[in-house]
Formats: C-alpha cells, sequence, structure tokens
C-alpha cells in the first residue's frame, strides 16, 4: 500500500495537518522579514558631503544651513545638491546667483557625509558610510545573504534526507537565532557580512525543510490547498516585516525584532511530527507507525489503524531500498531525474532572479519605502488565490509558464502600477514552483532536490541585485535583463512532467519507470 493510499485513510487534510501548519507559522514569517529586510536595514537616505571643514573662521560660520550649502556643495543637472562632492574652498558668488568663478574645483568629499535622518534613524549605510564610491559595498550585503542561502539549501537538504526533516529544523531553529542576534551587535562591516551570510545559511534551513515536512504529510487531492495556505505566511511575514519596520527605524533593533518570532518557534518544535513517509522510505516503520497513529487519532480516523501494522508499512516501502544513502550525485545517474534537475535548475534561477530583482529594488518607483513594500506584499494575497484555482483548473506546468512569461512582459515596461503586475505574477510564480518541485522529485532526495534547486535559485537571488547597477551604462537594462531571464525560463518551464492529481514518487525508479498513474517525463 502506497503512503499517500495511507494518507487518503486516515485523512490527508485534517486537524493533524493543521496543528503542524500552525506550530510552523512563528518561523515562516520570519523568512521575508530577513529575506527583504535590506529594504529597510540598508536603505539609502538622502545624504550630502560634510562640509564642516570649509568653515573658515569668518563668512563661512555666519551663513545659515542653506546658505552654506549653497556654497559647499555643487548642483547637479537637476537642480538638486551634489551627494558625492562639494567645493574645495566656499564659492560665496553662489549666493548672489551667480555661478561664474575662476576656481570652481569640487573634490569627493573629505569629511564622510551627512545624512537625513527623518525616515531611517539608523540604517547600514549611515553606520559605515556605504555612498557614493562605496556604494556597491550596501549592495553586497544582500548578496552575500542570499550566497548564504544558496550554500544552506544544498547544505540542509542533504542533511534532513540523511537524518530526518525535525532534527535539522531544529538546528535551523537555533542557529538562524544565534546569527541574527550576532549580525545585530556587529562592530564592523566585516562582521557583519559575515554573520550576514551564516544567517542566510541556517534560514535555508527552514525555507526547505519546512515546505518538504508540510507537502508530505498532505494527501494527493489537499497539496495544492495545502501548499497555497502554507505560502500565506510569506505574505503575513512580509505585511509583519513592513509594521516593524515603520515602529523600529533603527537597524540593529530592527535585526532583533524581526527575528524574535524564532524564539516562539523554538518552544513549539517540541511538538511537531517528524515525516513518516521519510521514515517509511528510511525503514523506519515503528516511528513511522508511531505518528501515522498520532494522526489518525487526531483526525478522528483511528478505526482504519486495524489493518496497518508496521510490517505493511515496511512491504509499502519497498524496504530493500531503505538503507541506501542518497546524495545529490543522485540527482544526475539517471535519465529522467538528470532532465528533471536540469530543467527544475534553470526554472528556479529565473523565479528567483526576477522576483527578487522587482522585491529589492522598492526605492526604484518614486514612492515612500513603507508604502511601496505595502503594496507588494498586499498584491500577493489575491494573486495567491488565483494560483489555487489555476493550479487546480489547467496545472502546474501550465501555470508556472505562463507566470513566467506574464512576469518578463511586465517587468520589460516596469514603473509602478506595470511594476506591481510584474510582483504579482512573479509572486505567482514563486508559489507554484514551491509547490511543482516537491511533487516533482521522490521522497528519497526530495530535500536534497529542493535544496540544489534552492542552490540555484538563491545564486540567482544573489546576482539580482547587483543587476541595478547596470543601469549606469544603460537605464533600461536592469528591465532588459530581468525580462529575458523571465522568459527563458518560463519557455524551460514548459519541458518539465505535469503533476496534477499524481502520487508523490517514492523512490528514484518510479520516476525511471513511471506507471499510468505517475509522471510522463518529456523526451529531448
Amino acid at each position: 500500500m502506497k503512503f499517500d493510499n495511507i494518507l487518503s485513510e486516515i485523512n490527508g487534510f485534517g486537524k493533524f495537518q493543521i496543528k503542524l501548519v500552525l506550530i510552523q507559522v512563528f518561523a515562516q514569517i520570519t523568512l521575508p522579514c530577513h529575506f527583504l529586510l535590506n529594504n529597510f536595514m540598508a536603505a539609502v537616505p538622502s545624504h550630502h558631503c560634510d562640509i564642516s571643514a570649509l568653515d573658515d573662521g569668518g563668512t563661512f560660520g555666519n551663513l545659515s544651513l542653506d546658505q552654506k550649502l549653497v556654497v559647499g556643495i555643487p548642483a547637479e543637472q537637476d537642480g538638486s545638491l551634489s551627494s558625492c562632492q562639494m567645493f574645495s574652498k566656499p564659492q560665496y558668488q553662489h549666493l548672489s546667483g551667480s555661478n561664474a568663478s575662476e576656481d570652481t574645483l569640487t573634490v569627493q568629499c573629505q569629511n564622510g557625509w551627512v545624512y537625513d535622518n527623518s525616515t531611517f534613524k539608523s540604517t547600514l549605510v549611515t553606520e559605515w558610510d556605504l555612498v557614493c564610491h562605496r556604494k556597491g559595498m550596501n549592495r553586497a550585503t544582500a548578496t552575500v545573504f542570499f550566497i548564504g542561502v544558496m550554500v544552506g539549501a544544498p547544505l540542509f537538504g542533504f542533511l534532513s534526507d540523511r537524518f530526518g526533516r525535525r532534527p535539522l529544523l531544529l538546528v535551523s531553529y537555533v542557529s538562524s537565532a544565534v546569527f541574527a542576534v550576532l549580525n545585530a551587535f556587529s562592530t564592523s562591516y566585516v562582521m557583519f557580512t559575515i554573520m550576514r551570510f551564516f544567517t542566510g545559511m541556517s534560514l535555508a534551513g527552514i525555507s526547505i525543510i519546512s515546505i518538504v515536512l508540510n507537502i508530505e504529510w498532505f494527501g494527493v487531492e489537499h497539496r495544492t490547498f495545502s501548499a497555497i495556505i502554507i505560502s500565506l505566511d510569506w505574505t503575513l511575514g512580509g505585511c509583519l516585516l513592513v509594521g516593524i519596520a515603520y515602529c523600529v527605524n533603527e537597524w540593529r533593533m530592527l535585526i532583533l525584532a524581526v527575528t524574535s518570532p524564532l524564539i516562539l518557534a523554538i518552544i513549539t518544535w517540541r511538538w511537531l511530527p517528524e515525516s513518516a513517509r521519510w521514515l517509511i522510505a528510511k525503514g523506519k516503520v515503528d516511528a513511522a507507525y508511531h505518528y501515522i497513529t498520532k494522526c489518525a487519532e487526531m483526525n478522528n480516523r483511528s478505526k482504519f489503524m486495524a489493518t496497518i501494522t508496521p510490517r505493511t508499512l515496511l512491504e509499502s516501502a519497498e524496504a530493500d531500498t531503505g538503507d541506501k544513502k542518497y546524495t545529490l550525485v543522485d540527482l544526475f545517474k539517471t535519465p529522467n531525474i538528470r532532465k528533471l534537475a536540469i530543467f527544475s535548475g534553470i526554472v528556479w534561477y529565473g523565479v528567483a532572479f526576477t522576483y527578487y530583482g522587482i522585491s529589492l529594488n522598492i526605492t526604484g518607483f518614486g514612492l515612500n519605502p513603507y508604502l511601496t513594500q505595502l503594496i507588494f506584499t498586499s498584491i500577493e494575497m489575491p494573486m495567491k488565490i488565483g494560483a489555487y484555482f489555476l493550479l487546480e483548473k489547467v496545472g502546474r506546468k501550465p501555470g508556472e509558464v505562463g507566470t513566467l512569461l506574464l512576469t518578463g512582459l511586465n517587468k520589460g515596461i516596469i514603473r509602478t502600477v506595470v511594476a506591481v503586475l510584474g510582483k504579482a505574477t512573479s509572486e505567482g510564480s514563486f508559489t507554484i514552483m514551491y509547490l511543482f518541485t516537491t511533487e516533482l522529485y521522490p521522497t528519497v532526495v526530495r530535500s536534497n532536490g529542493l535544496g540544489y534547486t534552492s542552490f540555484l535559485a538563491r545564486l540567482g537571488v544573489s546576482i539580482s541585485p547587483l543587476i541595478v547597477l547596470l543601469e549606469d551604462v544603460w537605464h533600461l537594462l536592469p528591465a532588459v535583463t530581468y525580462c529575458t531571464v523571465a522568459v527563458v525560463s518560463g519557455l524551460v518551464a514548459s519541458l518539465l512532467p505535469e503533476t496534477l492529481n499524481t502520487q508523490l514518487p517514492e523512490f528514484i525508479q518510479d520516476i525511471e519507470k513511471p506507471s499510468c498513474q505517475d509522471l510522463t517525463y518529456p523526451k529531448v
């Protein structure tokens, strides 16, 4: 008897599954808070050179602040004050409206910068002067974080497939909290980036393992609904981030505030079940029987357990494969799973690259950053509801292809209104791809598969913030880049097999020699 058949008998969407989802809410809402934290923590307030060194003890000291800025800082073509340059000496003739001068030598800021603290009391930028020639260092903080996520994804994927979902979740909770706290108390830029790397690596474990644990406990007919419900935690966390960031405008306290839900996650971890599907695949049928019994009792299906014993579970697991150790290498050994790994990896790269290209550039739309983030987060709710009906009616593959292509078209003509539409479709592609991936990979390598694809996704995310710097070459080049990647990824997604209403594969041979009920892989 397949595990999906067992789940359908003991209710694959009952009180047990609802409890499973609710317990993980505290950890799940922390993810968007950290993944999008740079929008506030690394915000760049208005700034100009500190011109106090121009005070010659005479006329300059008697000027008002506005007058000092006029004689001390050159104006840009649009009339705004330069952010990175100052005059080498006061230009008093500017007070009379004259720009003529025998010596209007401008130099780079000599004594640091003065920042507008009306919106943000302190950010990484104001802490370590990450502006002008150092602005790349500010963008790099997001890149370093996502490199950490990129490294952590396959690591935790491998470890959770080897040692189980539940213990590795606890490791992720604790390590994420510890490194985030160290982040908040960083004494230098170097220390901050190192701790940020390890924070990202640890959070990757939560991201990867949680989705796998949830999907493995839901029945076939409820997997779509469960994936949408789980993804709403991201929307909830995004709204929470806006509220916290609005109230806490000091970057160190902001990190501590958005990390605090992990304390509750650690406390409630004790009530999390292990994946019975994973236990059966590993031949640990006694432990699997224990959790299946608990599920049946909570879902009022105890009568069915009269026909289930550890021995029947062992038979359903095809125990001869239970002791085999699986690694990332197994994703490329045989033809069908190799195609799956290549195609899904490319799609994941494109999904994450475009999603974060929009999400981490909220200052580029001419609105208040809090309002922009709130709009971007709010649009996710109706999009995810729409994604549910899309997945149920047309399937995973058409839904993924369609949302990626629409993201590419929207991104190509981006401005505030169209950006919201692009954000909505990119969110749809992200939601669909998480469910799609968990359904594609067999149980024995599911976390490995999700870890591998997440690795490629975070590679895309790591590069994505830096693409904005290409606007110095051509102002439309970033938009064209995001558009092209989204469209190409959408076309590659069409090569993946459909998984709507199919049973989850348990072993690699289930997709190498699929039955009539299993997946059909394209020939390329």
